[in-house]
């Protein structure tokens, strides 16, 4: 999925043992039903997929609805469609219905830098911030402060990703920090003007943080 964003493709098809998307796992669940078109952020997150992988396969649904996401992310139309389906690729090259699960480009179209923050960096940690700067960040594009800090977890360095925490214990965004733990620790609550010296004024700047939620 990463891939695709960096050489500009204009789908990427991802091929499995079964028809595409299902709203159940179709095996054990005789009510599940196809879902031929994902177009919202939503949707992505909300629909369920089995973890388990098949035998011919690299991974299960779940990996290959994450990779859509990522891709969908990235501004890239993304199908998953069954490999054993005739003249699949150019099918699903084609956005023919029924050759696969499409899924959308979102209107975010994330840059590779923010894609690798979202995705697929590796956190080090997390961080609780009070409701105030949740809104701050979901709705007016912030960077995050350290007076919105309620608690710091992990043992993270500067230039590490963190995943940020509302009150409700739900991570609704990921970000690069500008200081250490045990930094952002003494940190934690106090205002600018209360910050030792040498210690930035944010802990996340707003191009290194990415919202994870749909907040449309």
């Amino acid at each position: 999925a990463l891939v695709s964003h960096n050489i500009g493709a204009d789908v990427l098809v991802l091929l499995t043992d079964i028809a595409g998307l299902y709203t159940a796992d179709p095996a054990t669940d005789a009510n599940a039903a196809f879902v031929e078109e994902v177009a919202a952020d939503d949707e992505l997150l909300t629909v369920h997929a089995g973890s388990a992988g098949s035998a011919r396969g690299s991974g299960g649904m779940a990996s290959k609805l994450s990779a859509a996401r990522i891709a969908s992310w990235s501004g890239v139309r993304t199908v998953i469609a069954s490999a054993t389906r005739a003249d699949v690729l150019e099918q699903a090259i084609a956005a023919i219905p029924g050759a696969g699960t499409q899924f959308l480009p979102h209107n975010r179209n994330l840059s590779a830098r923010k894609l690798w923050i979202a995705f697929a960096a590796q956190h080090s940690g997390s961080v609780v911030v009070d409701d105030g700067a949740r809104t701050a960040l979901i709705e007016r594009n912030t960077s995050l402060l350290h007076a919105g800090i309620v608690e710091v977890h992990g043992d993270f360095v500067a230039g590490d990703t963190v995943e940020i925490k509302d009150m409700r214990d739900v991570v609704f965004a990921r970000g690069m920090v500008s200081v250490d733990a045990v930094q952002a620790s003494a940190a934690a609550g106090r205002h600018s003007s209360e910050l030792p010296d040498g210690v930035v004024t944010e802990l996340v700047h707003r191009d290194d943080l990415v919202i994870l939620l749909n907040t449309k």
